[in-house]
């Protein structure tokens, strides 16, 4: 079997599931490549295979890192709602040969493994709402 370009397989595979834009596939390939990166840090070895939840992690690092508070507007514009999403990329992507599974990998691995609201809002939330911290009459104008 030839092996076929990450390029052709994006373009076969938007073709068949359109739901999610090629720029996302883009960001999941770097978001590997940069969990991969990280796991050899703490580990001292080279990594040979990334679970579900562990490349979900990667992605909501490497998000956080390359959008800021812009993750779930830029998610949402690639058709990224939730982590079972990433999930459905990672087997499109599987399924085209681009990236490997073992016996144990499954859709399972994706399902609400974190809210993206407490994962991609909250860390840029105020601490408190900014009405809190205004006095509660502004002193008059004085004049001149």
């Amino acid at each position: 079997m030839q092996k076929i370009g990450f390029a052709e397989a994006l373009d076969s595979i938007v073709a068949n599931d359109p739901r999610y834009q090629r720029d996302a596939y883009v960001f999941l390939r770097d978001a590997l490549d940069y969990t991969t990166k990280q796991q050899k840090k703490v580990r001292g070895t080279t990594v040979r295979h990334v679970a579900g939840p562990e490349l979900l992690d990667g992605v909501r690092q490497y998000a956080l890192k390359e959008f800021g508070p812009l993750v779930v507007t830029v998610f949402e514009s690639w058709g990224i709602k939730c982590c079972e999403d990433i999930g459905h990329m990672v087997f499109n992507l599987i399924e085209a040969g681009v990236f490997g599974k073992t016996e144990e990998d499954s859709m399972e691995d994706f399902k609400a493994v974190y809210d993206f609201q407490d994962a991609f809002v909250k860390p840029f939330a105020p601490d408190e709402p900014i009405s809190k911290k205004l006095p509660k009459s502004l002193p008059a104008p004085k004049s001149i």
